[in-house]
């Protein structure tokens, strides 16, 4: 046996794989690991779940098999963030559809406040903010800052997205 024939990888090496294999949508790979018995909910040191670097990186099905196995849809990273937050900034609507439709909270705030419309708003995601707002999302909520959805399309200069949020009570 070679060397390299005789690797076995410990714990650690083993869940890096299954979230690179989340990062880079390599569902198969994702859908093994799964039922080998690895937790859907496994998250890096910063927090990163499989299902949100699947989301961030734009791998609709490798998400759709993470939420099949059960993974929690509003699990948080480090920041406070959810996958949809990440996607509300990417501006995936088709993600988005499919993390709505498995019951995330539309309005999560991360730890300073942000939801997933103010990264819309914030990033000039006009799609996204429509999708966001026929769900339910509140465009008068505040964050830590003390600042709206349309203040920060505002401040990035995003003055067609006013028409979008509406205004403010």
């Amino acid at each position: 046996m070679t060397e390299q024939e005789d690797k076995t990888f410990d714990q650690a090496e083993v869940e890096a794989l299954f979230l690179n294999a989340a990062r880079d949508g390599e569902t198969d790979l994702v859908s093994e690991f799964i039922a080998a018995g690895l937790s859907p909910d496994l998250a890096n040191e910063k927090g990163h779940s499989a299902l949100i670097l699947a989301t961030y990186n734009g791998h609709e099905e490798t998400a759709r098999v993470l939420l099949n196995a059960g993974a929690a849809i509003d699990q948080r990273d480090a920041k406070g963030a959810t996958a949809l937050a990440g996607v509300a900034f990417k501006g995936s609507a088709a993600l988005a559809k499919l993390l709505l439709a498995a019951g995330a909270t539309v309005d999560a705030a991360n730890d300073v406040g942000r939801t997933p419309l103010m990264f819309a708003a914030m990033f000039g995601r006009k799609d996204m903010a429509r999708l966001l707002l026929d769900a339910g999302a509140d465009p008068a909520l505040k964050d830590g800052e003390g600042q709206s959805a349309r203040d920060l399309a505002t401040a990035q200069g995003y003055p067609e997205m006013m028409s979008i949020l509406g205004s403010e009570a």
